[in-house]
């Protein structure tokens, strides 16, 4: 994806997708390339509008655009994504698990984290996520280790 002027278009096998940046002080909206996930030929968008912030996902394989509360971490295998969206305000205190397949990206387990102030997670290994955590009024963090067929998992249909 390269950027010129105003527009920023991410470059796709099929057709390019162009995300245009706008000046408007209330609803302004703005664009950066964030990474390229090799891995899943993917390219990892950051947008911005007003105070709010959200990443898009786009394969190139197939031209789907993808959006996601948080950046994603990519498991060691490539075959999923996990988004921990955890934090004081205006989060869904959601942890959850993306499958990734050669047509799509569809959420397949979540894990309620409320009670949680703030968390971020990085794959042990396929299986199993490693999550550092805090809640309000603790002196430090703590860690857990979720496993993927966990029950405490919910499955999304």
């Amino acid at each position: 994806m390269r950027k010129t002027g105003r527009g920023s278009p991410a470059q796709a096998p099929a057709q390019p997708r162009t995300f245009t940046d706008s000046d408007d002080p209330v609803d302004g909206r703005s664009y950066s390339l964030w990474d390229y996930l090799d891995g899943i030929n993917a390219v990892l968008v950051y947008a911005t509008a007003g105070d709010k912030a959200s990443f898009t996902l786009l394969t190139r394989s197939n031209n789907r655009r993808y959006e996601l509360p948080t950046e994603p971490q990519l498991s060691p295998d490539r075959q999923r994504l996990a988004t921990v969206d955890v934090c004081q305000t205006q989060c869904s205190k959601e942890i959850a698990i993306w499958r990734i397949t050669p047509e799509s990206l569809r959420k397949e387990l979540v894990w309620n984290a409320s009670g949680w102030a703030d968390a971020t997670a990085k794959w042990k290994d396929p299986e199993t996520l490693a999550i550092e955590y805090s809640v309000d009024g603790a002196t430090a963090a703590a860690t857990v280790e979720r496993k993927l067929s966990d029950p405490s998992w919910k499955r999304v249909q």
